[in-house]
């Protein structure tokens, strides 16, 4: 049986044990998207660089909701393997595939149907915005992959197997550079066909997840009569999560809005922004690992009745997330002007230098403000691991408020810069709300399981 239990050992240990597979997997998962964007910059120019940049915030808020919602179905099943209750375990695994078919077929139809409008709303440039609507489409048809393999690998984590994903993403991603040379260099499909190579990437990769489960987990080899859908615990898993799915959407709006506004400053600045964000992704990765194994840790030690453990892992978590904070500033001062000129073309020479410095300068101010980020990942994910989903959305509203100040008042009085400060605000709104927060579900559980958990 693969799986692992972190109820018992060191919790650094243990910890960085999860977290570092965890890890390879997003950045491969970053790497998958990042090749998209520099060979659309590279062969398909500027316009097309900014066009899909321009629908990242959108993305968010639709994948977001997608995968916020699969990591809440993994909270239950977490709880269940650290209770050690393996059939109400398959049950609810059972269920959270019923509810994935679901709400994959509601969301790839209601996106695909009122895509480009929300582009428009987003004031979308003209000169952008029917490259934006070919890339963005077809990521939303791809949304049944998305649910595929996050409820899957979100599945095999809760069993406390964190490495077995990123294989999977590592094989994807080979086959999703292969694909974007193929359909952009080769068959001349433009920005829809980086998009159809990370739907396809993506689909396989869940598919690998699916194979996997059925030959090694004999613990999730479902019986016929637990196939049968069952109504609470259909509510328990909205219950956790739709409120991370929310969670997600909420925060997300907050960067369409922001990304409205830099729609306003122009191709340029929309360029500008695509390149900082896609090498963002790369820097945050590990603050995103983090967050998914305090989800992890926490559901399966407060299954355990182990909540001291939790706060122990919690702590040890942060200091991790703090010595990382200050390398990834290190990385954007030093290499953050050589990173800025992988995403344009050698011919554009003065376009190109105003788009670098305005990278370097909107990674310079991000990762400033990483510690903030830790923390946000960290407790967040903690509250929602021990059973606190609607905590989320409370922080998520903060960003969101965030993130529109910023996009309404800050951008139109101060342009690029503002853009930039966007999401360090966000964070620091978060993490006021989330530290005391935490201290509050945890005393909450502490009155719940006894003085001794």
């Amino acid at each position: 049986m693969m799986t692992k239990d972190m109820t018992q050992g060191k919790p650094v240990k243990l910890i960085l044990g999860f977290a570092v597979p965890l890890l390879f997997g997003y950045l491969f998962q970053q790497f998958y998207n990042l090749i998209d964007t520099l060979i659309v910059g590279q062969y398909l120019g500027v316009n097309p660089l900014a066009a899909v940049g321009s629908t990242g915030s959108v993305n968010f808020l639709v994948i977001g909701f997608c995968m916020g919602i699969c990591v809440g179905f993994s909270i239950p099943i977490a709880h269940k393997f650290g209770a050690g209750d393996f059939a109400g375990l398959r049950k609810f695994v059972a269920n959270s595939v019923w509810l994935g078919v679901a709400f994959s077929a509601v969301m790839t139809i209601v996106t695909v149907a009122f895509c480009r409008n929300i582009l428009y709303l987003m004031d979308t440039p003209p000169d952008i915005i029917d490259d934006a609507y070919a890339y963005i489409v077809v990521i939303f048809i791809g949304i049944p992959t998305v649910f595929l393999y996050n409820i899957l690998s979100g599945i095999i984590r809760a069993l406390g197997d964190s490495r077995t994903p990123v294989v999977f993403l590592v094989l994807s991603s080979l086959v999703n550079i292969g694909l974007d040379l193929l359909f952009i260099v080769r068959l001349g499909m433009g920005v829809e066909g980086a998009a159809w190579a990370t739907v396809i990437s993506q689909g396989l990769s869940g598919i690998l997840c699916l194979i996997f489960m059925i030959k090694k987990f004999e613990i999730l080899r479902i019986r016929k009569e637990e196939w049968k859908p069952e109504l609470h615990m259909m509510g328990s898993l909205c219950g956790m999560g739709i409120p991370m799915g929310l969670q997600y959407s909420i925060t997300a709006i907050g960067s369409v809005v922001l990304q409205t506004a830099v729609n306003g400053l122009g191709s340029m600045a929309v360029a500008s922004v695509t390149a900082a964000n896609k090498i963002g992704g790369f820097l945050a990765c590990p603050f995103d690992a983090m967050g998914s194994t305090m989800a992890t840790y926490g559901g399966q030690n407060v299954g355990a009745k182990k909540l001291l453990r939790v706060k122990q892992g919690m702590y040890a978590c942060i200091k991790l997330g703090a010595a990382y904070a200050v390398i990834a500033f290190l990385v954007a001062f030093f290499f953050g002007a050589p990173l800025g000129r992988l995403f344009i073309e050698a011919k554009d020479t003065a376009l190109a230098e105003t788009i670098v410095e305005n990278v370097r300068l909107f990674l310079m101010i991000t990762t400033a403000f990483y510690f903030p980020l830790a923390l946000v990942n960290i407790i967040r994910f903690m509250i929602q691991g021990i059973g606190f989903p609607t905590f989320a959305i409370l922080a998520g509203v903060l960003e969101m408020v965030a993130r529109a100040l910023a996009g309404f008042v800050l951008v139109p009085l101060f342009g690029f810069p503002a853009a930039a400060m966007g999401s360090p605000i966000a964070w620091i709104f978060a993490d006021a709300f989330l530290i005391p927060a935490f201290f509050h579900v945890y005393k909450k559980l502490r009155l719940q399981l006894g003085e001794e958990a």
